[in-house]
This record gives structure tokens, sequence and C-alpha cells, in this order.
């Protein structure tokens, strides 16, 4: 059995003063992973219903590759720029799934 891809999601909320401050993070960042081992890609989601809020959703080929990104020397300073503004609904800014099932168009 294939291993699953994994997908992590990061909540955030541009601060009305600097509305254009996640977008302006979100590509700084990504930029920065590009050539990441691991990273398949990732996407910067904005609400439907406020403009200020976002989710990124990055893709991974298994949680292990995320999980040796995540806990290289790297990742805090590479992700610095949106953490200032990452909220989340129940207090958890960030979750963190495996792919289980899928179906394509």
């Amino acid at each position: 059995m294939p291993t699953a891809r994994a997908r992590v999601l990061i909540y955030a909320v541009a601060p009305s003063e600097e509305p254009d401050a996640v977008e302006a993070a979100y590509h700084r960042i990504s930029s920065d992973l590009s050539g990441t081992p691991g990273l398949l890609g990732n996407e910067l989601l904005r609400a439907a219903d406020d403009p200020a809020a976002f989710v990124v959703m990055s893709e991974w080929e298994s949680l292990a590759a995320f999980r040796r990104w995540e806990e290289g020397a790297g990742h805090r300073d590479t992700t610095a720029p949106l953490r200032r503004h990452q909220r989340a609904p129940g207090g958890r800014p960030f979750g963190i799934y495996e792919v289980t099932a899928a179906y394509s168009a």
C-alpha cells in the first residue's frame, strides 16, 4: 500500500491595519520553500464570508516527509512571517491530516 499524502492547514487572520499581510507572508514563505523535499505544493485560501480569514494548505508526499522538514533547523525561521497572524477556531492555529480517500474529476 502506498504511503498516504499529508495536508497541513494553517489558519490565519489579516489585521485590519495590514489587510495584505497574510498574502505577503504566504508569498515570501512559498518562495523560500521552493524545492523543499517532500513538499508537493501549497495554496492560500481566503474565507468566502470573511476577507480577513485565510487557510494555508500545504500538501506533502507523506506525513514522514512533513515531519522531517518540520523537525529541521530552518522550519521556524522560514515560517516566521506568518506566525504572528495565526488564528483558529478552537485555539489551535494548525491541523495536520493524512489523506485517506480521494476522487478526481
